[in-house]
């Protein structure tokens, strides 16, 4: 398995492709933005990106959903306790960055926990992580989870916008995400990717 991080949108969030050397099938994980660089990986590696898989449903992370569905021939994937966040993307745009208006993101099919997908011979794993969202989801793929703003190195994501608990995310922290083996690598929504070891013994919320 390959992957590749790309920084896009206006809030610098991280997206992820990644995808299967042998079968060529390929994820993307967060859509920030119509970037020009991932589609140049797509093409360059020949990839087909089989899933857009969203890990919550913040304008920030969902504003490239529809140009590159579009583009890829992919299905975009998110949890339906999100599908408020989607629907209302100009709203929450506009009360943080007074954006103009944005295409609704179109929804292909949503998933809980405990579904699994398959991109070539890997599997993805979903994990319901609510706090951040009322629809947050980490997705782990071996030992890699991409946990978007549920988690960041030394901290997590806020809770005081539309949808956000503290003691929900408080709870995902640390009944889910915390028992998960030490040498699992993080990978957040916006800056620089972590682990469970560092977590455990760095991050207040989880110790």
């Amino acid at each position: 398995m390959k992957m590749k991080t790309y920084i896009a949108g206006p809030i610098d969030a991280n997206n992820y492709l990644i995808w299967d050397e042998s079968t060529k099938e390929a994820i993307l994980i967060d859509c920030s933005d119509y970037c020009e660089d991932i589609l140049n990986d797509v093409e360059k590696e020949n990839l087909n990106v089989k899933y857009i898989l969203l890990t919550h449903g913040h304008f920030d992370h969902v504003m490239g959903v529809n140009a590159m569905k579009r583009t890829l021939n992919a299905q975009v994937v998110l949890h339906k306790n999100d599908s408020v966040l989607v629907e209302n993307i100009n709203e929450f745009g506009n009360i943080f960055l007074g954006l103009p208006q944005l295409e609704i993101p179109q929804v292909d099919f949503y998933v809980k926990e405990g579904d699994v997908l398959q991109f070539g011979n890997e599997e993805v794993r979903v994990i319901y992580t609510p706090g951040h969202t009322e629809g947050g989801v980490c997705y782990k793929i071996g030992d890699k989870l991409f946990c978007g703003d549920t988690l960041f190195r030394g901290s997590y994501g806020r809770t005081d916008l539309f949808g956000g608990d503290f003691d929900k995310i408080k709870a995902s922290l640390n009944d889910i995400i915390l028992k998960l083996d030490d040498n699992i690598v993080a990978y957040p929504g916006h800056g620089d990717e972590t682990t469970i070891k560092y977590e455990k013994v760095y991050n207040d919320i989880m110790r």
